[in-house]
């Protein structure tokens, strides 16, 4: 009799959260400050989410890896409407916002602890890197979740090309800034420009993707075109959109939420079910475009991959894994 191994990531139905549980969801995200979060998307949202992006220009194959999240996919135009993107706002509809970005012409400066600084044109990056869609669940630290089809390639294969120094422990990813354009970036008690950072064996890590598509087109601007970070064992303001910098360095970055507010985010943001946010439950998730509550499961259930990254953790720094 053959024997069939579900994915690490894999949830049987009877992990589902009970209906008289899910029912009240309401009540419940009221109570962890995540009312406006719990709002029910605005209607013809397929029309609304902005300008259609050309479907990707090459034949495009999924990582048998990375084919199956364990979940159904997000809809399009569901995860296309409920995005967090301060720097066009501090709510979820920010696609429309977002279409002023200009991203023709984009480049990609690597500098810090590398053999040569360079500066790259995202159409020139793609062109050189191994480019394929891969599947993978996004956890929101607010407690909601998607499964979304990334088009990109792995990060791995960038630090192959920065050719970095010994010295180099960290990546430290900086977005862009124009008050002009992106209106969030008025907000000046926020540390703009949004930083992001991993760890030189994080971004070694095969999981570790730089996103360039979705749903097999060119990525839209809500996303984070035309290139962004994609960690999905992390929550996701880890996966830093829009990315102007990548520098490598022998420092840990300070990231842009923990700057704000370290009590809170840290640089780790591991998922974790067992750790709670200071002002809310990690121990479930909300899955878009339903009403299903699920268990959050460490490392958003990619811990075969990525635990190892972490042995001894809080016992060299003290350090809560998540933090």
């Amino acid at each position: 009799m053959p024997i069939i191994r579900r994915p690490d990531w894999a949830l049987p139905e009877s992990a589902a959260t009970p209906e008289s549980v899910w029912l009240d969801r309401r009540a419940l995200l009221a109570g962890m400050g995540l009312g406006a979060a719990a709002a029910a998307l605005p209607a013809g949202r397929a029309q609304a989410m902005g300008p259609t992006p050309p479907d990707w220009p090459a034949p495009l194959a999924t990582n048998p890896a990375f084919a199956d999240a364990g979940r159904p996919r997000t809809a399009e135009e569901v995860a296309a409407t409920y995005n967090n993107f301060y720097e066009f706002g501090s709510h979820k509809q920010i696609y429309d916002a977002a279409q002023r970005l200009e991203t023709a012409g984009w480049t990609v400066t690597v500098d810090g602890l590398v053999e040569e600084t360079f500066e790259i044109g995202t159409d020139d990056l793609i062109a050189a890197m191994p480019v394929e869609e891969r599947v993978y669940r996004l956890r929101c630290v607010e407690a909601w979740a998607a499964v979304i089809p990334w088009v990109g390639f792995p990060l791995s294969a960038l630090v192959e090309k920065a050719r970095p120094l010994s010295a180099a422990k960290y990546l430290r990813f900086e977005t862009f800034q124009n008050p002009d354009v992106a209106r969030g970036q008025r907000q000046f008690w926020y540390p703009w420009p949004y930083v992001e950072g991993v760890t030189i064996e994080e971004a070694a890590n095969d999981l570790s993707f730089m996103v360039v598509g979705a749903y097999g087109r060119v990525l839209r601007n809500q996303f984070g075109a035309p290139i962004r970070l994609a960690l999905p064992w992390k929550y996701g303001f880890k996966s830093i959109k829009s990315i102007t910098r990548i520098t490598f360095t022998d420092e840990r970055p300070v990231s842009f939420w923990e700057e704000l507010q370290s009590a809170e985010y840290g640089f780790w943001a591991n998922v974790n079910p067992d750790v709670d946010h200071p002002r809310w439950s990690q121990a479930t998730e909300r899955m878009l475009g339903t009403d299903e509550r699920l268990p959050t499961m460490l490392f958003n259930g990619y811990g075969e991959q990525v635990a190892h990254l972490y042995d001894g953790l809080e016992a060299r720094e003290g350090d809560r894994v998540w933090r």
